[in-house]
């Protein structure tokens, strides 16, 4: 159940930090650093604060929330130890019903991703499909790692949104 954007706006920093902290995988410290910027007066200007919190940071921090992210049809899809948010993504984009020769592509593609760059591919799965990611991978491992790294973390970003979305409700608008 979604919570109303002035509800969130009321949040101390903790209480802030453990609702909002979740929408960027394993990583609070943006909700953290964008808590203080209260009152939103939107949704999207909700997101666009916490997006700019990530762009901000070191590229040490977005490195480690690119990091924070799960491979596509990896161990942890495979273990069941997936974010919940995770879980349905990646089913949402087809990913949990492939085939043993899918399953070893994205293997693969994970191996060399990781190999080349350091840190799994992230792409928005809710607005994309298993042949459309698979299509991405080539593509993606001919950019250079600063161009990987600003192509994730603009993912990060369309994901967050989404996320945002499914928790925040949007504030109504203002009626004089």
């Amino acid at each position: 159940m979604a919570v109303s954007l002035a509800s969130v706006n009321a949040l101390d920093h903790d209480a802030f930090t453990a609702l909002i902290g979740p929408v960027f995988e394993h990583s609070p410290w943006i909700a953290e650093r964008t808590w203080a910027q209260r009152p939103f007066a939107s949704r999207a200007a909700l997101h666009e604060a916490l997006v700019r919190t990530m762009v901000a940071a070191a590229e040490a921090a977005q490195v480690a929330l690119i990091q924070a992210h799960p491979d596509l049809v990896g161990r942890a899809a495979r273990a069941g130890t997936l974010t919940p948010a995770s879980t349905k993504e990646q089913a949402g984009a087809g990913l949990g019903a492939l085939s043993t020769v899918e399953v070893g592509l994205f293997d693969q593609y994970n191996a060399d991703y990781r190999e080349r760059f350091g840190f799994p591919f992230v792409i928005c799965a809710r607005e994309h499909k298993k042949d459309a990611i698979l299509r991405a991978f080539p593509v993606r491992l001919r950019h250079t790692r600063t161009e990987e790294i600003a192509t994730a973390l603009s993912e990060i970003a369309k994901i967050a949104g989404y996320r945002l979305s499914d928790l925040v409700e949007e504030a109504p608008p203002f009626t004089s």
